[in-house]
């Protein structure tokens, strides 16, 4: 298992690519971030366990660690004797010398040398400071560059005459050099995420690959060998059934497609513009979408055909089918289940079951739905409510002994303890009153009921009675009264409803003369 350990949604990503994909370990590894024997060593560990795709619907993420991450004993942290770099490097010029065989030779000479995982990170770690120029071929259909401009566009309000920047989003195809534009007024997650949907019904098909720049909207953390995607990215991801890999930070040769795409853009689109005063982003949308078909019939300066052209001969016929349904855009965040199995989403508190009482779950919102995931597996959906401050609660979450009151309304008990008495009643209405929210004391009028029961009707009034003259209104203390017989005393004079308490060390009114 490798150092630092990957999270089980990557691990699953990893699956879903080689399985429903048919994506080589290496681009899988460039997608997830990690070193393709890593790739490989997890496919060999699901091949082993006997994990199939589509994974079943009641493996969750820890049974699926357990099979494919059983415990094992830890590495020797001892040095270990390494290869001559730069030799390996001549070696590995001749022709049908792999870095595996150099290894197998290297641990043929030193048994007690690095395994083939660690073997390939020394060597990459020695190799940085290398500088390989790679001349990128990109076959049609596989690639989807995608990026903002550094240009925005200027829309002004009619009425105040205030300009507000629109900023530029821009793909192009890997292989034709396609083009599509678009605005929106910001470059965060929800306009990030219908631009990839719209840009996916304008090519009418989606590519294998996205390859984004290292935007806060779609990559949660930049890093060379991993970098993080934001979960409602690797959604959307999942939905079209593309796999994402990111820019290398500070590599412009890794996104040089979508640089150019970008310049061209801004020298054909945004340059013809300039003079244009537009006051909505439907209207700037508009004339970008007039312009699209005029830059790619651009006839291509050194080669035959143009953008069109080369994407309804190489491109189209390449592309996968769009689902049968666009993506719907869902934020994911980490919810932490409270001591009353709900959950805080904006405000609003939806139920879960209560076994899941201080875990922590993933929520995924939509507009109009709340699921909550454990371990990836979905426990409860509710109908999204944006009411703050009040409960959606499933009665099939509730504990049994809460299930058999949650049928109970204030009203419901008033009335019940009104049909008891008047200062039944009372005591009640007390009770519910004190309470910040009166469903807090429906078990405390729950247990009232149940002395009425024991006790009789006529008791539990003359008990409510005592408890009002005394101001002790609560269960603890009718259920006090009742069983010391107080309810059948008479009732304290006003003199005496206080009690009073002697003790040695209690001061007197005497001590303040």
């Amino acid at each position: 298992m490798p150092a630092v350990r990957l999270t089980m949604r990557k691990v699953k990503e990893v699956l879903r690519l080689k399985w429903e994909g048919g994506l080589s370990d290496r681009q899988i590894a460039k997608s997830c971030g990690i070193a393709r024997p890593t790739v490989a060593d997890y496919l060999r560990r699901a091949s082993a366990a006997g994990v199939s795709w589509p994974l079943p619907a009641g493996l969750d993420e820890g049974t699926l660690e357990r099979l494919l991450f059983p415990p094992s004993s830890l590495l020797s942290a001892k040095a270990r004797p390494l290869p001559d770099w730069a030799e390996l490097q001549r070696e590995l010029k001749r022709p049908g010398v792999t870095l595996a065989l150099l290894w197998q030779e290297h641990k043929a000479v030193f048994p007690e040398g690095y395994q083939y995982s660690a073997f390939c990170q020394h060597y990459r770690a020695w190799q940085r400071q290398v500088d390989l120029v790679m001349r990128q071929t990109h076959r049609a259909g596989e690639k989807l560059f995608v990026d903002y401009a550094g240009q925005t566009v200027p829309i002004m309000e009619r009425t105040s005459g205030k300009c507000h920047p629109a900023q530029l989003f821009v793909a192009v195809l890997g292989a034709s050099n396609y083009t599509y534009a678009e605005a929106t007024w910001t470059q965060t997650l929800p306009d990030w995420i219908g631009s990839h949907v719209r840009t996916f019904a304008y090519l009418g098909g989606v590519p294998e690959l996205l390859v984004p720049d290292n935007l806060k909207s779609g990559v949660t953390a930049a890093h060379r060998y991993e970098p993080d995607l934001n979960p409602t990215y690797q959604d959307l991801a999942a939905h079209y059934g593309v796999a994402v890999i990111p820019a290398r930070v500070r590599k412009p040769r890794d996104k040089a497609k979508a640089e150019v795409g970008v310049q061209v853009v801004e020298r054909w689109i945004l340059a013809r513009l300039r003079h244009h005063t537009f006051f909505s982003l439907t209207e700037l949308n508009a004339a970008l979408r007039a312009l699209l078909p005029a830059l790619n019939s651009r006839p291509f300066k050194k080669l035959p055909g143009c953008r069109q052209t080369l994407f309804e001969q190489l491109e189209r016929p390449l592309l996968k089918p769009l689902p049968v349904e666009p993506y719907i855009y869902a934020k994911w965040q980490k919810v932490r289940v409270h001591i009353d199995y709900h959950v805080d989403v904006d405000g609003h508190y939806y139920s879960v079951p209560y076994q899941l009482v201080q875990r922590q779950l993933e929520a995924r919102l939509t507009a109009h739905t709340v699921e909550l995931l454990h371990k990836g597996q979905r426990v409860a959906s509710h109908v999204r409510s944006y009411q703050k401050g009040h409960h959606t609660t499933v009665t099939g979450h509730m504990p049994k002994a809460h299930q058999a009151y949650a049928h109970w309304t204030p009203q419901r008990l008033l009335q019940w303890a009104g049909e008891n008495g008047p200062a039944t009643a009372q005591v009640v209405a007390t009770i519910l009153a004190s309470r910040p929210h009166a469903q807090q004391g429906f078990r405390s009028c729950l247990g009232i009921m149940r002395l009425g029961q024991t006790y009789g009707q006529e008791r539990l009034e003359a008990a409510c009675r005592r408890a009002q003259a005394i101001h002790a209104c609560s269960y603890k203390s009718l259920a006090a009264i009742l069983k010391n017989k107080l309810d059948q005393a008479p009732l304290p004079t006003a003199a005496s409803a206080t009690p009073v308490l002697a003790h040695p060390y209690i001061r007197g009114a005497h001590y303040y003369h």
